[in-house]
């Protein structure tokens, strides 16, 4: 079993990977600004970190064997986090990204698409510029997990597809995958890495 570190541990994305990591057996080091909503359990380690702070960062990752970011690119860019992971010994990151840089069926990506909300552009745009800097990245073994256009919270089905830099989009034409399921899909890759130094993509 692995001892996780999860940056962004009380947000939706992360909340679920603790979760999800807990129930197959590893450990978590569950990292946030504020943890009044972790409570204290068997194989949590529970650290009150400014992730933006390079030197606490390092401090409560080292010793983790993976460390997965799920915090908004838009206040933690790549290099805030890159450095103290590698500063800290820890091999691999694994990224919560975003839909916004996946591909639609005639080249663009999603983030330039007609119609493409306002109030998430900052945040696409930044999650984008992440995923440039990993691609980058010599020293690190990185896995970006892009989640489909709609990030919703819904049940966990453990039935989804996975992709590579295209969007993915249902029978019915919905692009959506639940925080339950993309947990699965990236506690999975840290069982059994399968898209090292790649971007990948999950939903139904």
């Amino acid at each position: 079993m692995s001892k996780i570190a999860i940056i962004g541990a009380t947000g939706r994305a992360g909340s679920q990977l603790l979760e999800e990591a807990l129930r197959r057996g590893h450990s978590v080091i569950a990292i946030a600004r504020h943890t009044d909503t972790l409570a204290a359990r068997p194989g949590v380690t529970v650290k009150q970190v400014d992730a933006l702070d390079a030197a606490a960062l390092q401090q409560a990752v080292s010793g983790s064997d993976v460390v997965i970011s799920a915090a908004h690119f838009a206040t933690l860019p790549a290099a805030s986090v890159i450095d103290p992971v590698k500063k800290a010994g820890v091999k691999r990151l694994l990224v919560v990204g975003g839909a916004g840089s996946l591909l639609l069926p005639g080249g663009g990506r999603v983030i330039d698409s007609e119609g493409f909300p306002a109030e998430y552009k900052a945040e696409a745009s930044a999650g984008a510029a992440f995923l440039d800097v990993l691609r980058e990245e010599k020293t690190l073994d990185w896995s970006f997990l892009s989640p489909s256009a709609e990030f919703v919270e819904d049940k966990r089905t453990g039935t989804f597809r996975l992709g590579q830099d295209d969007l993915l989009v249902s029978s019915e034409g919905r692009s959506w995958i639940s925080f339950a399921d993309f947990a699965i899909a990236l506690i999975d890759e840290v069982e059994t890495p399968k898209h090292s130094r790649q971007r990948f993509t999950v939903g139904y």
